[in-house]
């Protein structure tokens, strides 16, 4: 593994060090016990019933002689038995407890890492969030968690259980009979080139699977989120099939490693059986000769799997180890994301001032740049309105009035305080931000509306909803306030939604309020209602309203006209009309369409 991934590991454990130590005592308490068994059947058949020399240490043999010595454990075989059972089911006890501490630890872990990815993911800038995938971000935080818990908590214990039973096997086998040994272990060299053979293939093809798994997500996640969008242009065959295309390439990778798994076990399973007959029948061989008792035999035929079972036992926790080696990697890759940075002399003035743009160049990578040289002044408690083609740098301009995004040339201040001396999130705690496609959850009206407050009272919730010419469709919903919304408010029109989005932003204080054009889904009335309300609501703060809609813009104190990321025109209502330019053509434009409209309108009510 990389040392990065050893590391965040290493800390995951240090974490959790009790319930690991506890697991390791466990597991090696249980290692012993297991090969405790076999030396006492073979001591049974060679000291207690053939009269051969003992394997027991000197004190266990005093404690017989007390008993009565050799021939009355002869006549006595159930204590032998009765040993058996006791160490076995205290071998149990130990099992039991080390399973419980590697879940308990595991768990911690899952948590841990959890709860760290989404706290990182919560503190990544706007920027990171705009080109990642959801659905595959999903899947780290979930999956590849899941990959990484269950080596920690199971895996690392068993390489233990491994190299243990590995090593007292090889001690205890070539201190019986060194010929014999080597005999048995005529087939581990292979077993151990071919588990690691194993281990660099898996590495390959489960990354290759992960990723095919997160693209897979990634689709699915966009058909569930555009469900509307999928129904409203009959694409429902198209994702289909496009689903159809991620989740077979997912299925050929996954079936690939499923087939590594099939040809490594089949194939271990063969040279394990090829070694274990080999043992036996060399054992025969020694024991017809009389260089081994049946004692040395049970050992042998018993030790070899012992020794075999956890060699073939590594392949599997090496490619377990290589999973988890990617997916920690994956995980790394959202850790390692640099997060917004700490300011912790950063300034929390009064935002009541003048917003001012001071050659204000801004791109988002290298190339062409979105805004150019923007030069302009905002009044402190005045209503501005931005009127500009798609792609002309609106929301972009808005954006950098949240530090969602930071400027490459330039400058911009609130009141006498540059932007980026003002602690980020003190700043869009005071900034509304309304966008045209809102986000609502999966909660009912209510909720939805009070999530920018902790505990929002009722008449405060009221009050902004009947601001946002809300209320009336909410009273007519079957349950009111308690209507429960659907996912990203799918059960809701675009209006709704859009009242719903100003309704939740008017729940907090805010000294500048921003409508990313997200009047354009209401009719002229509401849109001409809720702008009056807000106008009464708060006169001294500064209101920016990004719309399309001339009725809308009109009522503003300034009116500014973006075109190719620069400021061409600037004026009241009035003044830009005769002006000339792209705000005038747009009213003659709207006019005329309202003319005709108009004129439509009295043809069929005259008819």
């Amino acid at each position: 593994m990389h040392s990065g991934k050893l590391r965040q590991m290493g800390k995951l454990v240090y974490a959790n060090k009790w319930f690991f130590l506890a697991a390791l005592i466990c597991t090696v308490i249980t290692v012993v016990i297991d090969f405790i068994t076999p030396i006492i059947l073979a001591e049974t058949m060679d000291y207690y019933l053939q009269d051969k020399p003992s394997r027991m240490p000197a004190f266990i043999n005093q404690w017989i002689d007390a008993l009565g010595g050799r021939e009355f454990m002869a006549r006595n075989l159930w204590i032998v038995g009765l040993a058996l059972v006791g160490i076995n089911l205290l071998s149990g006890v130990f099992s039991f407890t080390k399973s419980r501490c590697q879940a308990i630890a595991g768990e911690n872990v899952s948590l841990t890492l959890r709860e760290r990815l989404y706290s990182h993911i919560q503190r990544l800038p706007f920027a990171y969030h705009v080109k990642a995938e959801t659905g595959d971000m999903i899947q780290r935080c979930t999956s590849d968690v899941e990959t990484v818990r269950r080596f920690l908590s199971m895996q690392m214990m068993a390489i233990v259980n491994a190299l243990m039973m590995i090593a007292f096997a090889l001690v205890y086998l070539f201190n019986e009979h060194v010929t014999l040994a080597l005999i048995s272990m005529v087939m581990v060299p292979a077993l151990f080139l071919f588990a690691y053979l194993f281990f660099k293939w898996v590495i390959k093809n489960f990354k290759l699977s992960d990723e095919a798994e997160g693209k897979m997500s990634a689709v699915l996640q966009e058909n569930l989120t555009g469900v509307r969008v999928v129904r409203a242009f009959g694409q429902q065959e198209y994702e289909v099939e496009k689903f159809e295309k991620v989740s077979a390439d997912y299925r050929k990778k996954s079936f690939k490693l499923c087939n590594l798994l099939a040809v490594y076990w089949s194939t271990s399973d063969a040279l394990s059986m090829i070694q274990s007959m080999i043992t036996l029948l060399a054992c025969v061989f020694f024991a017809i000769r009389g260089e081994i008792s049946i004692g040395t035999m049970i050992i042998f035929t018993s030790y070899i799997w012992k020794l075999l079972w956890p060699i073939r036992q590594l392949g599997r926790i090496l490619s377990d180890a290589g999973k988890s080696s990617v997916a920690m990697g994956r995980i790394e890759e959202i850790l390692c994301q640099p997060t917004e940075p700490a300011e912790p002399g950063a300034l929390k003035p009064s935002l009541k001032g003048d917003i001012v743009f001071d050659r204000v160049t801004f791109r988002y990578d290298e190339g062409r740049d979105v805004l150019k040289d923007m030069s302009f002044t905002i009044p402190a408690g005045k209503t501005v309105a931005i009127l500009g083609a798609t792609g002309s740098g609106k929301s972009s301009l808005v954006h950098l009035i949240q530090r969602l995004f930071e400027p490459q040339e330039g400058e911009i201040r609130i009141g006498d305080t540059p932007i980026n001396q003002i602690d980020r999130y003190y700043l869009r705690s005071r900034v509304g931000l309304v966008l045209q496609e809102p986000f609502l959850y999966s909660r009912t009206l209510k909720e939805n509306v009070g999530v920018a407050l902790r505990n929002p009272t009722d008449e405060a919730i009221d009050q902004a909803v009947t601001d946002a010419a809300a209320k009336e469709f909410i009273l007519e919903s079957d349950k009111g306030y308690e209507t429960l919304v659907g996912e990203r408010g799918v059960t809701l029109s675009g209006g709704q939604k859009q009242r719903i989005a100003i309704a939740r932003t008017l729940m907090k204080e805010n000294d500048i309020l921003i409508f990313d054009d997200s009047l354009s889904a209401v009719d002229t009335e509401t849109d001409a209602q809720i702008r009056a309300a807000l106008k009464k609501r708060s006169r001294d703060t500064t209101t920016i309203i990004i719309s399309h809609r001339i009725v809308t813009l009109s009522q503003a104190d300034l009116i500014l006209v973006l075109e190719d990321g620069r400021i061409t025109q600037q004026g009241t209502h009035e003044e830009l009309i005769h002006a000339g330019g792209l705000y005038s053509r747009i009213f003659n434009i709207q006019s005329a369409l309202e003319e005709e409209f108009k004129e439509e309108k009295s043809s069929h009510a005259a008819i």
